[in-house]
């Protein structure tokens, strides 16, 4: 089973602390496989292989703008996250029917690009060995990265819906200096609902990862943490 929680805004620091618990539950197989469905105010997060290059904006610049920059654990390079996201959080046990890392990246790849095609009839295609994520001709439109410990994942993807893509201006984007980035709202002309774009998110890890989902609160959540942390 797949438990989806809908968190729709909340602190990257609180985000983070909270996959990490989850982490270590789905470790002791004291839970489902579980995906978070959120947005963060803006901010920037680096992955393992950041070069400080790819930072453009100064440290003045950023502190203005009220933009903090985050070390994580997940592969790849900087990135922005922020409002008109939706931002998956993907705590998965990669050993669980078969799956593995490189088949997990593949089908959260096919969840953008799956939406694209059957919503929108927009054509998108993956760059294999060379690039993760999603790309519309030479343009980004979601990122992906994630960490693995003990067989078991956290972070995931960022897939830009109405972002504002002037905030990209602050970086390199994943260090893809021949690369743009682009939205939904920027390739169908309009903003576009993202209570319902977690519904088709939804709908297509259920069919690519072949799992049935429930979803839960974000206060039930909670309570089954310190629940468990009690019984711990």
């Amino acid at each position: 089973m797949l438990r989806i929680i809908n968190l729709h805004k909340m602190d990257f620091e609180e985000s983070l602390q909270l996959q990490k618990k989850i982490q270590t539950q789905r470790i002791q197989n004291l839970c489902d496989d579980t995906l978070l469905l959120l947005e963060h105010e803006p901010i920037l997060t680096k992955g393992i292989r950041t070069d400080e290059n790819n930072i453009l904006a100064s440290k003045e610049t950023l502190q203005k703008h009220g933009i903090k920059v985050y070390e994580t654990s997940r592969g790849g390079d900087v990135t922005y996250l922020g409002p008109g996201q939706v931002i998956g959080y993907i705590i998965m046990n990669i050993d669980s029917k078969g799956r593995g890392i490189r088949s997990v990246v593949k089908k959260l790849e096919q969840v953008t690009t799956n939406i694209l095609k059957n919503e929108f009839n927009i054509e998108s295609h993956t760059e294999d060995k060379k690039y993760t994520g999603v790309f519309v001709g030479k343009n980004k439109l979601t990122a992906l990265g994630i960490a693995v410990n003990h067989r078991v994942t956290m972070h995931g993807f960022a897939m830009n819906v109405n972002t504002d893509l002037n905030h990209y201006n602050w970086i390199i984007p994943c260090g893809l200096k021949d690369r743009g980035v682009t939205s939904i709202e920027k390739l169908i002309g309009k903003p576009y609902d993202i209570e319902q774009m977690k519904h088709h998110i939804r709908r297509e890890f259920e069919t690519l990862f072949d799992i049935p989902s429930y979803e839960v609160s974000k206060e039930d959540l909670y309570i089954s943490l310190e629940d468990r942390i009690r019984e711990a």
